[in-house]
């Protein structure tokens, strides 16, 4: 598989390797900083709800005494059923499947071309169903921190900021990942067609046996998927961490 030259800030994330492992690109190195970047990604509003958020006073009203110890189960809950979701697709792996892995077919217009649009379609599934799973436990999280004391209080408040503020900027990065992933079943694709005898029958049916070109495509797909959902719950996992902290005898 292609592969790009190393890289040593951003390229350590989960996801961006997978998809580096699986896409060669040429992206030139950016010679901003990370404050400069940052920047780009915030706008006036967003800017002035962020210091809002940093300098505001401490709140001198007493905290809660216990954390919510049902969002551990919750977030465990949310966690497990994604992962059961992407490793269950009732095709490739047996089980009752949410998100069903789309059958091999030829594209309906193109005579001896595979059709990616039904795995593009599946992979947005995927991303709609991990959106509408973390997003109202991020917010449960918050809710739970706001109550506990002023400093984690302030940490909420960053947080519903930042959520705020990057979500169109990730939405939109994320949508890129089903294309990188069309790239990859057109090479794959067209590597098998290539490596076909002369004038012999290709047979869909075939292509998911294990070591064929779909079967590969797939399980690669399952593995940017569990990236995707890994940096998804970063920022939650941030939170159940702070969370869990103010349980720890001192």
């Amino acid at each position: 598989m292609a592969r790009t030259s190393p890289r040593t800030r951003f390229d350590s994330a989960q996801l961006i390797r997978a998809l580096s492992a699986l896409v060669a690109t040429d992206v030139a190195d950016s010679r901003q900083s990370f404050a400069d970047r940052l920047g780009q990604w915030l706008d006036f509003a967003d800017a002035i709800a962020l210091c809002s958020a940093l300098d505001s006073p401490a709140d001198t009203r007493a905290p809660a005494t216990a954390a919510q110890p049902a969002l551990g189960d919750e977030f465990a809950r949310v966690r497990g059923a994604l992962l059961e979701s992407i490793n269950t697709d009732g095709l490739l792996t047996p089980g009752k499947a949410r998100i069903r892995l789309p059958a091999p077919a030829w594209h309906a217009g193109t005579e001896g071309t595979a059709d990616y649009l039904p795995y593009h379609r599946y992979y947005l599934a995927h991303q709609r169903d991990m959106g509408a799973a973390i997003a109202p436990l991020r917010a449960s999280l918050r809710a739970a921190l706001a109550a506990q004391s002023p400093a984690l209080r302030q940490l909420a408040a960053l947080d519903g900021v930042l959520d705020q503020a990057f979500a169109p900027r990730e939405r939109s990065l994320l949508a890129s990942v089903p294309q990188l992933l069309g790239r990859r079943f057109e090479q794959l694709h067209q590597a098998h067609r290539s490596a076909l005898p002369a004038g012999a029958a290709d047979d869909p049916a075939r292509w998911l046996e294990p070591g064929a070109w779909l079967h590969t495509f797939c399980q690669d797909m399952r593995l940017v998927l569990l990236a995707e959902l890994d940096l998804r719950l970063q920022p939650v996992q941030g939170l159940m961490d702070a969370l869990n902290e103010i349980k720890r005898p001192q």
